[in-house]
């Protein structure tokens, strides 16, 4: 599944739709997807709990924090983890991020 809703919480994933790009590229992409999969669930990046955030290297975090500071809501920052992991493929982000929806 994309997204599951549950008694108030949703969890959703996104990752980007072109693999062929960098990672700040895929960074931006899956960030919009996670945009698109909140507003879905009607909901927002304001209302996210917390976000795990998987990256095929680690040490090219710097590029993903940029993406990210650009994204963000600064007036509400939810609870962030990111962790090196072996991703599928090309894909070099993946995101899983928790928020809360109307019931």
């Amino acid at each position: 599944s994309r997204s599951i809703a549950f008694n108030g919480v949703m969890t959703t994933v996104a990752v980007a739709s072109d693999t062929r790009q960098p990672l700040y590229e895929q960074a931006q992409q899956a960030l919009a997807v996670l945009d698109d999969n909140l507003a879905e669930a009607g909901t927002g990046k304001f209302r996210i709990l917390m976000v795990m955030i998987y990256l095929a290297n680690i040490d090219a975090k710097p590029a993903f924090n940029r993406a990210w500071d650009a994204w963000v809501d600064r007036d509400n920052l939810p609870l962030r983890a990111c962790v090196g992991a072996p991703l599928e493929g090309d894909f070099l982000v993946e995101i899983v991020a928790t928020a809360a929806v109307d019931t």
